[in-house]
């Protein structure tokens, strides 16, 4: 256990000194594992951002109290080569989101609003008083204007209560989309052209005025998905122009160019094309039948492929202002589709895509433009590891930058003309900010760390480790599996082992490290973790990753046994009496189909956030297009495709029979995407049937578990439902 004062979780010493409640977490440990209080007392490192000169970094790092049960983001700075590290927050209210002015200025949010402050954290200025929070900001490259996003009210799905039932908490509901991840839409982002007067800042002109539709997208996306024109004319922004229904059936997002003096906009995927396409696109779109996959319409028929019927997004002008290039995904209800990147010319008004399964099979995760504009750095998953690459403006032979060592990257940005600024990670640390130095030779770069922002922690903890093996599938290929082992790890003992099932479903298991599925801390609690990247998931070629689609229960099921029969057969230290099966998500639904399906192999099962009845999770889940893509049809459908009858035949609630095993399940009411029903009808199934089973059931938790009381009730009651039944 950590021995630690209720001050030191909370933070001590400088920071309380200097008036922050939260900080750096000087923990003493009286054990060299890893346990829940040490993975919550961890500094999370955040946006990191050069000055224009590179000569700076102001970054972000996000501390957590587990007493107060909150978080606190915290800005600092430092010189290029990681020296002179200065702390720049010194109040109770959390910094985020900062950005360079000039080389001397920084721009940031608190408390809603925009500020400003020297490099040194001095002479401190609030720059908007605006009635509604400001949520993201990028200022225009002349200093003139900012792009600054809020949120206005919405009753598109949801009606407006009357005004004389101030009190009243009943929603009426009129159409799909009425909530999204974890948050009844009740309002939507909006991007705001404001004008930057001195030290003070308008309330700005509403780029999608009287549009009902969202810019940045729900749920995830922000300020990236924005940017301005060099000549701080234009800003491009992403938008999908549809509500209700339409909506929740659809992925097609696209790109759209505002002219802030003209206030025009036009759309760059589709006002290209000839009038009578455009047409037939429009009349596709109209006769959509939201019960089945769009695969299977004229509306993603390849005739329409010119008009980016996907998921475009994540808008970057070039330096020298002639192109806007973007991630476009092909396929319209495919959200996992292809990330490719996609360049227009804003002079010929053409479009290219600088990679395609031909010379980069797998997603283009980031990207920045190198300073010349005739190409690019991007990051992609290859073997399961992110790593860094280069790419010409015209596409071509795509070179890898970076080596295949066992870590993966953040993100990718320029720091100066030569050099990279990115983050990196593993599953045995967390983020920390590098410098990459391409070389001429490919996967030849110099990477030289300038945080370390957890070593006070790490230096009093044994390590765990990283093995990588591929084991044959019952389809002939390989598979990448990686095995972790415990701290003090010996190999003539017998260890209980772990299956992880990855989510997604087509989430690569890269070199990821997570706050909750920490594969450090598993090995820490003496489990050896077998994790598998079976087929379904990025980064081993498209034909690899689509192989899940409408096939939830064939050979990625397979792939699992396949990885935990190898580890019982081949590693003399793997106790095949004592395994276990874990996941989240689509992790979960695969463990609630194993538990039917599993022939004794596994002693026990947990399951977080898993589809359990899959026809219930098709009108269930938020967003439609998933339902529609990864089942082929609703269930109700007469004409079903084979694919949707075995999909729905083979849910896990239809093996409940020959469940047998002690199974924990947990799940957070405010999922939207995998609602907590699923998680309490596995749960009351088990109990019925006699199998001990046990419910964790967060009422303010979404998809994810993100207060820290929580994450460590998360983590005790998952190691304690582990210990009852693996370490016997």
């Amino acid at each position: 256990m950590i021995i630690a004062t209720a001050a030191m979780i909370m933070g001590g010493g400088v920071m309380q000194a200097q008036n922050v409640k939260i900080g750096k977490n000087n923990i003493k440990l009286t054990q060299d594992t890893m346990t829940p209080e040490a993975l919550w007392a961890m500094g999370r490192i955040g946006s990191a951002t050069p000055s224009p000169d590179g000569s700076k970094i102001v970054y972000q790092v996000g501390y957590y109290s587990v007493s107060e049960n909150k978080g606190h983001q915290m800005l600092f700075v430092m010189d290029a080569n990681g020296k002179d590290k200065r702390q720049l927050t010194t109040t109770d209210d959390s910094e985020t989101d900062a950005s360079w002015l000039d080389n001397n200025t920084i721009a940031f949010l608190s408390g809603g609003q925009l500020w400003k402050m020297n490099a040194d954290g001095s002479n401190r200025q609030k720059l908007t008083s605006d009635k509604i929070d400001i949520e993201g900001y990028k200022f225009s490259p002349d200093g003139k204007k900012v792009v600054i996003i809020k949120s206005l009210p919405y009753h598109g799905s949801i009606k407006e209560n009357p005004s004389d039932l101030p009190k009243a908490t009943g929603r009426l509901i009129t159409d799909m989309n009425y909530r999204h991840w974890d948050h009844y839409v009740e309002s939507i982002p909006h991007p705001f052209v404001a004008n930057v007067n001195g030290n003070s800042i308008d309330e700005g002109t509403d780029i999608l005025e009287g549009e009902p539709y969202e810019s940045p997208m729900a749920p995830f996306g922000g300020i990236e998905q924005i940017d301005w024109s060099r000549d701080s004319k234009s800003v491009a922004y992403t938008c999908r122009k549809k509500e209700g229904v339409k909506y929740a059936i659809s992925t097609d997002a696209d790109i759209y160019l505002y002219n802030i003096e003209t206030r025009q906009t036009k759309n760059l995927c589709k006002d290209d094309a000839p009038k009578s396409l455009y047409e037939e696109w429009q009349a596709a779109d109209s006769t959509i039948d939201a019960t089945k996959s769009m695969r299977n319409q004229t509306i993603d028929s390849e005739k329409f492929k010119s008009l980016n019927v996907g998921y475009d997004v994540n808008p970057k002008f070039s330096p020298d202002g002639r192109y806007v290039a973007w991630l476009s995904m092909e396929h319209n209800g495919y959200e996992s589709d292809l990330n490719r990147l996609c360049v227009y010319d804003l002079k010929a008004h053409t479009k290219t895509y600088v990679t395609n399964a031909k010379n980069f099979d797998t997603n283009v995760d980031d990207y920045c433009w190198t300073p010349d504009s005739k190409g690019f750095y991007i990051m992609g998953v290859w073997h399961a590891t992110e790593r860094i690459w280069s790419a010409g403006l015209k596409g071509g032979k795509i070179s890898q930058v970076t080596d295949d060592s066992f870590n993966d990257f953040g993100s990718v940005q320029m720091l100066n003309a030569k050099q990279l600024l990115t983050t990196r990670h593993s599953m045995l640390h967390p983020d920390d900010i590098f410098i990459v130095t391409p070389s001429k030779k490919e996967k030849a770069a110099t990477v030289e760390q300038i945080t370390d922002e957890n070593k006070h922690i790490f230096d009093q903890l044994a390590s765990a480790q990283v093995e990588k093996h591929w084991v044959k599938t019952t389809d002939g290929q390989q598979e990448l599996v990686w095995v972790i082992l415990p701290p003090h790890f010996d190999k003539s003992k017998k260890y209980p082992t772990l299956l992880y099932c990855e989510g997604g479903p087509q989430s690569p298991v890269s070199q990821f490290w997570s706050y909750r599925w920490n594969f450090s801390i598993m090995a820490a609690h003496g489990y050896v973790i077998v994790a598998p990247n079976r087929h379904g998931l990025p980064g081993f070629g498209s034909a690899w990753n689509e192989e899940v689609s409408r096939d939830w229960t064939g050979q990625c099921m397979d792939d699992y046994l396949s990885a935990i029969d190898w580890a019982a057969d081949s590693l003399s230290y793997v106790d095949r009496k004592r395994l276990g099966a874990v996941g989240a998500s689509f992790g979960g639904f695969s463990v609630y189909y194993l538990a039917g399906h599993h022939n004794k192999r596994f002693k026990c099962f947990i399951a977080h956030d898993g589809a359990f009845n899959l026809e219930s999770m098709y009108t269930d889940t938020e967003e439609a297009w998933f339902s529609n893509w990864e089942y082929d049809d609703a269930y109700w459908n007469n004409d079903k495709t084979d694919a949707a009858k075995r999909t729905y035949e083979n849910s896990p609630h239809k093996a409940v029979d020959k469940w047998d095993t002690p199974i924990l399940c947990i799940h957070g009411e405010k999922d939207y995407r995998i609602n907590a029903n699923q998680g309490m009808g596995a749960f009351n199934s088990a109990r019925m049937r006699g199998i001990p089973a046990e419910l964790l059931l967060f009422p303010d938790e979404n998809h994810w578990v993100l207060k820290p009381q929580n994450g460590i009730l998360w983590q005790r009651t998952f190691f304690n439902w582990l210990d009852r039944w693996l370490k016997k």
